[in-house]
């Protein structure tokens, strides 16, 4: 399938001179490709720019084979919405009335709705469930309300392409989790093509199709998810020099606790990670152990702890690694245990635990 959305050989930038060069994006029908990278990359002239915001500094973006620049300002505004972060405050509007707002492309210069428009904003406030707002003051709702709202009226544009700036911007869990998952439904069952920047790496992980990460001189990297979301990569990409990023979870880590381990950790299946990070902020270094790389807990302990006892998987752990946690442990000043049990493969760590019992190191989970 072709992309919907493309751009060619373009620059953006501001007063004639361009901030990013190069920039190629394609998104297809049913697809979302997400912008990320750090503040003041660039995400959001690329965005004002696919969107006629802003006039590109060379080349153009290129809607189902159409230059945007070559359409009327109606046209676009038939088949493209643009949602920003900028807070919209129309006075005297009720939530209904700012999502008919998406329909004046179509009703000519008097801006007279006729049933029809109002049938396509009801059903567009629908969509997003928001029928319970229609008659509440837009500037009278929530954030993660108004989102809904300002998505409703770009739905009611009847639009092709979506483009959305930071849509998850002041917004709490709960309303960022429901406002994605709507997003990703719409563009399942209406087959449209979004393009949005996120600055929430684990979100934009789960909910994109493409990514593309901007770097502020240029277009970095372009590829799925899996591609791009490597702990080396988005260190680079950030600039990270304090703390860590993990992949598999799509979260952050802080740096760990400098100085030589004072408690060990004996951990695995996660049961761990709530005492790594415990001792994380109360500024307590630690060991971990004794763990394999595909364990719950080893992302954290890797990032977190002072030493880490590592051990191969799918085996029971050896001797030398027995040996080697039992030599680290002797040097802390006490041990702790979150296995609720030891499994078969986990042997040693009911040893190294009784170990911690001989040394009358033993202590128990505050």
């Amino acid at each position: 399938m072709k992309p919907f959305l493309h751009t060619e050989g373009l620059a953006v930038g501001y007063n004639g001179r361009p901030l990013l060069e190069e920039v190629c994006l394609a998104v297809r029908r049913g697809e979302i490709l997400t912008l990320i990278g750090p503040n003041g990359a660039g995400k959001s002239t690329i965005l004002k720019t696919i969107a006629r915001q802003l006039t590109p500094i060379r080349g153009t973006v290129y809607l189902d084979g159409d230059s945007v620049w070559g359409m009327p300002e109606g046209e676009l505004a038939k088949r493209l919405a643009l949602v920003t972060t900028g807070r919209v405050d129309p006075e005297l509007m009720t939530c209904l009335d700012v999502v008919e707002t998406g329909r004046y492309p179509y009703t000519g210069r008097l801006g007279i709705l006729s049933r029809e428009d109002r049938r396509i904003a009801a059903e567009a406030l629908a969509q997003v469930g928001g029928e319970a707002l229609a008659e509440r003051p837009f500037a009278c709702i929530s954030d993660g309300q108004r989102q809904r709202i300002l998505l409703a009226r770009a739905l009611c544009q009847q639009p092709d392409v979506i483009v959305l700036d930071e849509p998850t911007s002041y917004l709490d869990i709960r309303h960022k989790l429901e406002l994605l998952n709507l997003l990703k439904r719409l563009v399942h069952q209406k087959q449209l093509a979004v393009v949005m920047s996120l600055h929430e790496l684990d979100l934009a992980q789960r909910v994109s199709d493409t990514v593309v990460c901007v770097n502020g001189s240029c277009i970095e990297r372009c590829g799925t998810p899996e591609e791009i979301f490597t702990a080396d990569y988005i260190r680079r990409l950030y600039g990270l020099t304090g703390g860590s990023y993990e992949p598999v979870f799509g979260s952050v880590e802080l740096e760990a606790v400098p100085g030589p381990p004072r408690v060990f950790v004996i951990g695995g299946g996660g049961s761990g990670v709530p005492v790594y990070r415990r001792l994380q902020r109360q500024g307590i270094a630690f060991a971990a152990g004794i763990l394999a790389p595909n364990d719950l807990d080893y992302p954290t302990a890797k990032a977190l702890a002072a030493c880490l006892v590592e051990e191969a998987p799918y085996a029971p752990i050896r001797p030398e690694a027995l040996e080697a946690a039992k030599q680290t442990l002797s040097a802390c000043e006490s041990a702790v245990c979150t296995l609720p049990e030891f499994g078969p493969l986990n042997e040693a760590n009911r040893a190294l635990w009784a170990f911690a019992g001989q040394l009358g190191k033993q202590s128990a989970l505050d």
